[in-house]
């Protein structure tokens, strides 16, 4: 039989799925727009857009830290439920 705490803490996940699928679906659809702007920037410039490339950075970087919790692989919550941070540096 699961703990109490354990079947506590799935049914926050379960909250924490739906507010952050609603918050990555919104996410979802600006990054398509920022791609198609960011391809267009590099096309003319020759030159990527360190802003836009930092910003899809905090977007995966979220995305992966929310799949990861909700499969219970990582206890760490994802965006709303922590802070923003990235994986890595962007280069």
């Amino acid at each position: 039989m699961a703990k109490k705490g354990e079947r506590k803490e799935a049914w926050f996940r379960i909250i924490v799925a739906i507010v952050t699928g609603i918050i990555l679906n919104i996410w979802k659809g600006l990054i398509c727009v920022l791609a198609v702007i960011h391809w267009l920037i590099v096309l003319f410039s020759g030159k990527r857009n360190k802003s836009l490339a930092e910003f899809s950075e905090y977007f995966n970087t979220e995305l992966y830290k929310f799949s990861r919790y909700i499969t219970f692989v990582s206890n760490k919550r994802p965006f709303p439920f922590s802070s923003l941070e990235r994986m890595s540096r962007f280069q």
